[in-house]
């Protein structure tokens, strides 16, 4: 960002005001490999079939949304405001979005509750990877720190309208 615009955006953004959980669908850890020699022979409906497009366009842009949210955050100097919990390694059947069977399920479970024992991690806006940030905490503890941030925020609200005459 520049500058100018930077220095703007700070002073007329109230970052106090907004709080961010960015909760991802996970994503799988792309093994598949695709030869120059395989693809030439895939013609139009092959390129959709074999799905090498579709995937770099919604890896990209899944990437893009929290590279954006990192640096509009991070240049309001309010990074603890916005938390993005996501497992970028998922295998097998726990990274598709429509295998609801039971032992999948489960499996599901099983990650979500071991995303909240990770720590905190931010997108490093050089490399595009999300790294552990330090003295922040877990997934869980930050969860905490925002529910108890928007329970005051809610008790201050209820106290200002039992305030205000009608």
């Amino acid at each position: 960002m520049s500058g100018k615009f930077t220095s703007i955006l700070r002073r007329e953004f109230n970052r106090k005001r907004f709080l961010v959980i960015s909760l991802g669908t996970g994503s799988h850890i792309s093994c598949e490999k695709y030869s120059a020699h395989d693809a030439a022979k895939w013609r139009v409906l092959g390129w959709l079939y074999n799905r090498p497009l579709v995937d770099t366009f919604q890896q990209a842009s899944a990437d893009m949304v929290d590279i954006q949210m990192s640096v509009v955050f991070q240049a309001l100097y309010s990074e603890r405001s916005y938390l993005r919990i996501q497992d970028d390694n998922l295998t097998g059947t726990t990274s598709s979005v429509d295998i609801a069977t039971k032992e999948n399920l489960e499996k599901l479970v099983q990650i979500g509750k071991d995303l909240l024992k990770k720590s905190v991690s931010r997108v490093n806006l050089e490399t595009g990877l999300f790294e552990p940030v330090e003295n922040e905490g877990t997934n869980e503890q930050a969860l905490i720190r925002f529910a108890r941030l928007l329970s005051k925020e809610r008790r201050l609200r209820w106290q200002r309208t039992r305030l205000t005459p009608v």
